[in-house]
């Protein structure tokens, strides 16, 4: 569904003192100045050393067969799956999205079926329009192409879901989920904190406006936007709907 936009703030002119109003002035201060060092310590690792619950109780106990997928400029830069079948389903998603996690929580598992069994075309357009959490997950996701596991990382991603830019999605957590899932290789870890596929995230962001795509998830089949007809999504009328498209 599309993210509302957010309401702009204006700004008030300052009340009270000016004692009152310079000592605001100097904890506004501190705090922009605390927030420019943590943005540069958290260039490289993203966030702190303490791994969340979550994130040590992910459940890595059904992964798939490692799976190959392709980065196609074509399909503006998506994670494609299949790319020669006839049945084309393309699937937008932002990972801190609550919603994308409702959608893959109940279609998850019969996209990955679809995938495995060569029957679709599944193309994963992973957006970053939610901030810079955003951002490092997706280009995570994308290294973990490099392993073939990106199908279980982005589950696992929407297993841990938290807050928005709640910290979880730090590149630390994020090659901390990839060893859950067997990826140790240092490949992997410069990846994820060298931001490799940075520019490919970029340019699915940029696409989102060319493709009529305003918020997440966003799915179509053979081209055509799939439509939910309650405020539910329903396995079983997804099913009928990528059937049809079959025929």
């Amino acid at each position: 569904m599309p993210k509302e936009p957010r309401q702009k703030v204006r700004d008030a002119k300052p009340k009270g003192d000016t004692l009152t109003r310079n000592l605001v002035l100097g904890m506004v201060g501190l705090v922009v100045l605390s927030g420019v060092i943590f943005t540069f310590m958290d260039k490289r690792s993203g966030g702190g050393s303490e791994t969340p619950i979550a994130i040590e109780n992910l459940d890595t106990s059904n992964l798939g067969a490692p799976l190959s997928a392709q980065v196609s400029e074509a399909d503006d830069y998506g994670i494609v799956f299949n790319p020669d079948s006839a049945l084309e389903i393309n699937i937008w998603e932002d990972f801190q999205c609550p919603f994308c996690n409702f959608f893959e929580k109940e279609m998850g598992g019969y996209l990955d079926e679809l995938i495995r069994n060569k029957e679709a075309k599944v193309v994963y357009h992973m957006a970053s329009f939610l901030g810079q959490e955003s951002v490092r997950a997706s280009n995570a996701a994308y290294c973990a192409i490099d392993e073939g596991r990106f199908l279980d990382f982005h589950k696992a991603l929407y297993q841990v879901q938290g807050n928005e830019n709640s910290g979880l999605f730090s590149n630390e957590n994020l090659i901390t989920i990839g060893k859950k899932l067997g990826i140790t290789n240092q490949s992997f870890a410069d990846c994820v904190n060298d931001n490799k596929y940075g520019d490919s995230v970029k340019k699915v962001a940029e696409s989102m406006k060319p493709n009529n795509v305003e918020g997440t998830p966003t799915v179509f089949i053979n081209g055509t936007r799939w439509e939910r007809t309650t405020s539910e999504f329903k396995l079983d009328e997804f099913k009928a709907a990528v059937e049809a498209a079959k025929q």
